[in-house]
């Protein structure tokens, strides 16, 4: 009988489905995938290092230059690393602001995470249906913030500038056709028999191995583990945050979740707006010497920023944790290793949407 010889077969680094470059190195025997190592170093950036030494005036534009995807939540995890040292205070109407900029840019960047999917199973029509949507809300970021991609909105003791009653008025228009939207494109996703065949029981990531594997976010919602750091985040405490958790541990419901979380970021933005009072956008209070580690909760997991700073509010020594490499890690050891066709590893990487920007910094 003819024995079955192993292949090894490269993926990348540059590829059509990655939004980023990185090479896949896969092991297959037949069709299936036996082994995988994920090769990383192509868009390394040094950013921790040039951080050090810095202002934190300086320090607040690099850190959301990490990640282009997700800018707001760099900026927001360090800024408010910086106001726990110092004890600087944030007014109330600034604290929902900030949630606003930050549940608009988890929103674009999972409609980016979700086009990328639909792209890579080849369903280009839904693929184009969610970049549509992702520019409607790119235009509100603009709007609130005035920047699309890097808005530097968050600063010590509250956000930039206001939003106005104008504003807030076209950002709830906005808000009721993203959600009729996205109603029938997660409804085409779900219950598609196409999407379903490529999807539903591929990229298996049980909870056991998701835990083990140390997976976070979406990645981690759509295996069972309720975990998500809003829910211990002050302001979305007092909005009654509760995270969205899926149970199936496959592609289909790591999208899934993203699409769950869209709507529930809808909800929160509209919370806000409901609660948002008259007063101040900008406490008071200078940097002071201390040292931290934070967390907050990224559009792919939890980001956590140890800093330390002297007492010219310079940054003398800076480590940011990522979430992408711990679902890296998930999706090389657990999720991929073990599918049935080549064809599936692209679709299963990005289904855990890996930033390798964030990852190399």
């Amino acid at each position: 009988m003819k024995r079955t010889v192993d292949v090894n077969i490269p993926l990348g680094p540059v590829h059509p489905c990655f939004k980023e470059p990185v090479r896949l190195k896969c092991e297959t025997r037949g069709e299936r995938v036996i082994g995988v190592e994920v090769e990383l170093g192509y868009m390394k950036k040094g950013i921790e290092r040039i951080m050090k030494g810095r202002p934190w005036q300086e320090v607040m534009f690099l850190a959301e230059r990490v990640c282009g995807i997700c800018s707001v939540i760099h900026n927001m995890v360090f800024i408010e690393a910086i106001e726990r040292i110092s004890g600087i205070d944030v007014p109330k109407r600034a604290a929902f602001l900030r949630v606003i900029a930050n549940e608009l840019d988890r929103m674009q960047s999972h409609l980016l995470a979700n086009f990328s999917y639909c792209y890579t199973i080849e369903h280009e029509t839904l693929a184009m249906y969610l970049l549509d949507v992702r520019e409607l809300v790119m235009d509100e970021l603009e709007r609130l913030t005035g920047a699309r991609v890097t808005c530097a909105y968050i600063i010590p003791g509250g956000v930039r500038c206001d939003i106005r009653a104008e504003d807030q008025a076209t950002l709830r228009i906005s808000l009721d056709r993203i959600e009729s939207d996205l109603h029938r494109y997660a409804k085409m996703f779900e219950t598609g028999p196409m999407i379903a065949l490529r999807s539903k029981g591929i990229g298996i990531l049980t909870q056991e191995s998701a835990r083990r594997s140390h997976a976070v976010g979406p990645t981690a919602r759509g295996s069972g583990i309720n975990v998500d750091m809003r829910t211990l985040h002050p302001t979305y405490q007092q909005l009654g945050f509760v995270p969205v958790v899926r149970k199936d541990c496959d592609n289909h419901a790591r999208i899934m979740v993203r699409f769950d979380e869209l709507f529930a970021s809808i909800r929160i933005i509209r919370q806000c707006l409901d609660t948002l009072q008259k007063g101040i956008i900008r406490g008071g209070g200078i940097c002071k010497a201390g040292e931290i580690r934070y967390s907050g909760e990224a559009p792919r997991g939890e980001l956590t920023y140890t800093i330390k700073t002297d007492e010219f509010g310079r940054i003398t020594d800076i480590q940011i944790q990522t979430p992408s490499i711990m679902n890296i890690e998930a999706c090389c050891h657990e999720m991929i290793v073990g599918v049935d066709s080549i064809a599936d590893v692209t679709s299963t990487f990005v289904s855990a949407d890996p930033c390798i920007a964030c990852t190399e910094r």
